[in-house]
Formats: structure tokens, sequence, C-alpha cells
């Protein structure tokens, strides 16, 4: 797994790999958000909806330990068996919106979760036991590894995807 050398490294890669990611999806009709095609496991619409749903997952963390709340992860209507049902709990939640609201919203959580990287001191974001949501898994992460794998890694990820699924329809 990639690793940072320190918080700047971190945000600069969100922001490239974000805007990398968000960016194949200007040209893709809100018509078009919700088909599937063959060797592409996600529509766009899904696929942005998985970002949303982490990125907010993550933000809810931190809030709900800020305020002094026991954080279960990923939530307490879904266990970590259980995943499918939290994608779909994603999809649900923005089923209405166009491709152009998702891309709203998706370019103001990734703002908002680099502005919770800035907030952290290294120490909270590199060693383990930096937040108690941090510490729910019998991994431990560090902070800056949740953030990593529910950010940066998707990106690339559903980037390819994104590209596969445009050169399947035409686009």
């Amino acid at each position: 797994m990639q690793e940072y050398a320190n918080k700047q490294v971190l945000i600069d890669e969100i922001t490239k790999r974000a805007k990398l990611f968000i960016n194949e999806f200007r040209t893709v009709n809100n018509l078009d958000k919700d088909i599937l095609v063959d060797g592409v496991d996600k529509t766009p619409f899904q696929m942005i909806a998985y970002q949303l749903g982490w990125i907010n997952l993550i933000l809810s963390w931190e809030q709900d330990n800020k305020e002094g709340k026991e954080v279960i992860t990923p939530t307490p209507d879904y266990k970590w068996n259980n995943l499918g049902g939290l994608y779909q709990s994603f999809y649900d939640r923005y089923a209405d919106d166009s491709i152009e609201m998702l891309i709203n919203m998706f370019e103001q959580n990734v703002n908002n979760i680099i502005q919770l990287v800035e907030s952290y001191n290294d120490a909270e974001l590199f060693e383990q036991g930096g937040r108690q949501w941090a510490t729910t898994t019998p991994s431990n992460w560090p902070i800056w590894k949740w953030i990593h794998i529910n950010t940066v890694a998707p990106f690339k990820s559903f980037r390819a995807k994104i590209r596969k699924w445009k050169r399947m329809r035409g686009i």
C-alpha cells in the first residue's frame, strides 16, 4: 500500500486522484448514468455514490467522535460482513441525483475530507490510535490509512472502471 511522507503529500494525492477520477464523469450523459456494461461491475452513478458514501462515513465518524459518541464502524446498521447492504444504502441515498449534482457533491466532499486531513496533527494522522473510530477494527489502522483506502485507492481503481465503461459506450 502506498504510504505518505507527510500530511501535505497525502492531501496532494487526494486532490490529484479526485480530480482525475471525477473529470471522467463530465462527459457522461445523465440519461446514461445508470447503465451497466459488460466487464464493469458498477454504473457511473454507483461509482460516485460509493465514493460519496465512504467519504461521508469518515466525516460522520469524526463528527461523532468529536461529540463524544462511540463510533461503530462501518455503521450501527451495517457490519463489515454486510458491505453489500451498506453500498446499497449509498445507492439508495443518491438515486434521484443527477450526474451534475453527484459531481458537485463529490467535489464538496473531497474539500471536506481535505479540511479534515489538515485538521489533524502528525501523531493523530500517522500513528495508531489517532481517533476512537480508527481503532474499531482489529487492524487498528492509523487515520491516514482509512482515508487512503476510502479515497485515493478507489479513485484510482474506479477511474479505470469509468474509462472502460466509456470505451464500451463509445464515449
